[in-house]
């Protein structure tokens, strides 16, 4: 079976990941069954750039493909945050911490005023240098409140009107019809098979 290292260590992002590319045979591992690796030093200022350095960083090491991920909430009223610090805004992944400063920053907007959206970008590289790129992005609302018990990270938070409920709210099905990561893995998807053949 052939194989594709994800970046990422969230059993969230690899799950929704392995359920994409089962059916083409293609065995999915995570940095969670891999031993030695390098840092991964975060540093870009968008979401492509750090998902470049992800991949960058281990294609190189292990020389072989890798799909790499950056995804964050940008809020409107906060110009733009937690953005590329999403999963780090108030402690290093900590959900619970990270959903408690998003809701003490936007005390007192109004509704209509708390108005964001979701952003993914995705790149696939190989150790040539060989690179697919696919984006998704979703538009919703923060709630004043946490609202359901699916999904992970702010999807809580974010109220989706269309659906009239929470990304957390959802069944598997129905955010993977809408969600940002939804959205750019049906691109990805469409791309991949140039990109991995070639």
């Amino acid at each position: 079976m052939q194989e594709l290292i994800f970046a990422t260590k969230n059993a969230g992002k690899v799950r929704e990941f392995r359920e994409f590319l089962a059916p083409l045979g293609i065995q999915v591992r995570d940095l969670t069954e891999l031993e030695d690796l390098p840092e991964i030093v975060e540093n870009g200022q968008t979401f492509e750039e750090n998902a470049l350095i992800k991949a960058q960083t281990i294609a190189e090491f292990l020389n072989q493909p890798v799909v790499a991920e950056d995804s964050g909430l940008v809020i409107d009223a906060l110009n733009g945050e937690p953005g590329v610090h999403s999963a780090r805004y108030a402690a290093d992944h900590d959900d619970a911490a990270n959903n408690a400063k998003v809701l003490e920053r936007l005390t007192g907007f109004a509704p209509e005023k708390r108005t964001a959206n979701f952003q993914t970008v995705i790149v696939a590289l190989k150790p040539d240098g060989n690179k697919l790129v696919a984006k998704g992005s979703v538009h919703g609302q923060i709630l004043d409140h946490l609202q359901g018990d699916n999904g992970f990270g702010y999807d809580p938070l974010f109220f989706y009107p269309p659906y009239n409920k929470t990304m957390a709210e959802m069944t598997a099905a129905e955010k993977n019809e809408i969600s940002h990561r939804g959205q750019a893995l049906k691109q990805f998807m469409r791309d991949f098979n140039a990109w991995w053949e070639a």
